[in-house]
């Protein structure tokens, strides 16, 4: 007889942390140094498995023998994810999986091979319209969404343009109750379809923004020499992952309203919480270890996300290496434009001194500034003169929202000595 389910593994905000992967052995794991709170997470003993951690334990063995992915936490959360399209009802939100990689043959149509002999109802949707997609969503029971080579729908503006609709309908499916209205038949009746699906989306470099934010990032790397996999062959492979498909089905269908009340306590917020929270409750009801494993994957992939974010130069780049220049400045009130793009451009690691023609601009800064909210003005030098600049405390809010890792920013300004 199964135990209950267990109770929540973990408090808000008090992540477990597992031993880290071994470069290019992601089978192998090494200890890593805790801190005294995640030393008294990993105290707390495991629940009680029930049948649901071994068939995700099988689940896992299943995925990489055909896949290498790049680190067990991305190997834990695609099992979770997989095993999560099987309680869709239950789901508020419905995650998306981004499995993408910075060139051809790193693995991302394989795995979506994988997922498609292990998700519940899958639709494998290459070339295929939108129209036809929310047409075949059914509320109660939707369809699992399979994008393959996304980067010919969404790799270059033009093509995004194109595609708005798709990107609209994936973003929009990630929520339930959020429709789509089309006219339908001769007389054009408004019509109301359907948009919430589970959705994983493969395709060689990042997908749009709005995707990214609400999926769990599987970031595929090149196999390194060494690194083998089992080639998947459909005759041979396909009966036995239907059948470890149907066996999960069978396992997590009488849990379905258990699932749908369920409130994990979550290491994450706000919408990476909402992402996350159908593999974290998928890890609670199995139990075992999983819980554990869950949240940890949870906790550094949505923080590596937040880190690259921090490094794009179309994301909060630009916030963060003004962060570090103040605080190189000894966190002076203000800086001229003219001194802050110097300083800008001197960083060899930052992308500055090449962007565009001759290196970032006054104007080009001012503009990706101003979808922050933050304008330049005219600004007291310390001669005396004035000159149009930035002040320090217009930055203040946006470095607290959006590269809060950079440097803290409670304290005040540092007066210069002399």
């Amino acid at each position: 007889m199964e135990p209950e389910t267990p109770t929540p593994y973990s408090a808000p905000g008090a992540a477990a942390w597992p031993p880290v992967a071994v470069p290019g052995n992601p089978g192998r794991r090494e200890p890593e140094e805790t801190s005294p709170a995640e030393t008294a997470e990993t105290s707390i003993p495991d629940p009680e498995p029930t049948h649901g951690s071994v068939l995700l334990d099988e689940l896992r063995q299943q995925i990489a023998k055909f896949v290498i992915l790049p680190s067990p936490e991305a190997l834990d959360a695609v099992t979770l994810w997989v095993a999560a399209t099987h309680l869709q009802p239950a789901w508020q939100h419905a995650p998306r999986l981004a499995v993408v990689g910075p060139a051809k043959r790193c693995g991302k149509s394989r795995l979506l091979d994988v997922l498609t002999e292990t998700v519940h109802e899958p639709m494998l949707t290459i070339n295929t319209t939108p129209a036809a997609i929310f047409r075949s969503i059914t509320e109660e029971q939707p369809p699992t969404l399979l994008v393959d080579e996304a980067d010919t729908i969404f790799g270059t503006p033009k093509q995004a343009e194109k595609n708005e609709e798709m990107r609209g309908l994936l973003n929009a499916g990630h929520q339930r109750n959020r429709y789509v209205t089309r006219v339908v038949g001769n007389d054009h009746t408004p019509h109301r379809f359907a948009t919430f699906a589970m959705a994983a989306i493969a395709g060689i470099g990042d997908l749009p923004d709005t995707i990214m934010d609400r999926a769990a990032v599987i970031r595929m790397r090149r196999r390194a020499e060494g690194e083998k996999v089992k080639p998947f062959r459909s005759r041979r492979d396909i009966p036995a992952l239907h059948d470890l498909r149907d066996r999960i089905a069978a396992w997590a269908r009488p849990l379905l309203d258990e699932a749908a009340g369920l409130e994990p306590n979550m290491p994450v917020e706000d919408r990476a919480a909402d992402t996350w929270e159908p593999l974290v409750i998928v890890a609670d009801l199995a139990g075992g270890h999983w819980p554990r494993l869950a949240r940890a994957a949870c906790t550094r992939m949505v923080a590596a996300e937040v880190a690259a974010e921090e490094d794009h130069p179309s994301g909060a780049r630009i916030l963060a290496d003004i962060r570090r220049v103040f605080v190189a400045q000894r966190e002076v009130d203000s800086l001229s434009t003219e001194e802050l793009l110097h300083h800008l451009r001197q960083d060899p690691e930052a992308p500055w001194s090449e962007w565009g023609r001759g290196g970032l601009t006054a104007r080009e800064l001012g503009r990706m500034l101003r979808e922050f909210g933050i304008t330049s003005g005219n600004v007291r030098m310390a001669d005396r003169t004035q000159r149009k600049g930035y002040m320090r405390n217009k930055f203040l809010d946006a470095w607290r929202r959006y590269c809060p890792t950079v440097h803290p920013v409670d304290a005040g300004p540092v007066l210069r000595e002399g």
